[in-house]
């Protein structure tokens, strides 16, 4: 049976990012976000809102609200917009998530929000059982973007 487990929090745009400790890692696991969401922590009836947030396997954040989609350590982003009552019917959500990476090293959460406001996250991640070798290259895969990136 597949085991799941979920992180969630609010990160202050204020200070930007987060560490996203994996723990529990044994030898022969690994873990894939299955499902990144990000919810506005202010009163949403009536207000306009335009938040994102990136997961990075990798030394440094990405920007949420400029990301590169060729950073291979770019792993998860997500964008939430609302504006009630406009002719644009209103907002959308939008998330993208690389459900092939398999993660052995801890991550970084960054957000961002035009109104300065706290930014709720959840994350679900799903644990893989990896062979040797490929244990080995998933290990080396995440090191090497670590150490590779600016």
């Amino acid at each position: 049976m597949p085991k799941e487990f979920i992180m969630r929090g609010q990160t202050a745009v204020a200070d930007p990012t987060e560490v996203l400790n994996i723990t529990g890692y044994r030898p022969g696991y690994g873990y894939v976000i299955k499902e990144f969401q990000i919810y506005p922590s202010t009163t949403i009836i009536g207000a306009t809102y335009e938040m994102s947030a990136t997961i990075t396997a990798d030394n440094s954040a990405e920007a949420p609200a400029d990301p590169n989609f060729n950073n291979e350590g770019l792993i998860a982003s997500a964008l939430i917009i609302g504006h009630p009552g406009a002719a644009s019917s209103g907002g959308y959500h939008l998330t993208v998530i690389n459900d092939l990476f398999v993660i052995t090293q801890d991550l970084i959460l960054m957000v961002a929000d035009t109104q300065s406001s706290n930014v709720n996250w959840q994350v679900r991640f799903k644990e893989v059982k990896l062979s040797g070798p490929a244990e080995a290259v998933a290990n080396y895969k995440q090191y090497t973007i670590y150490n590779t990136s600016s």
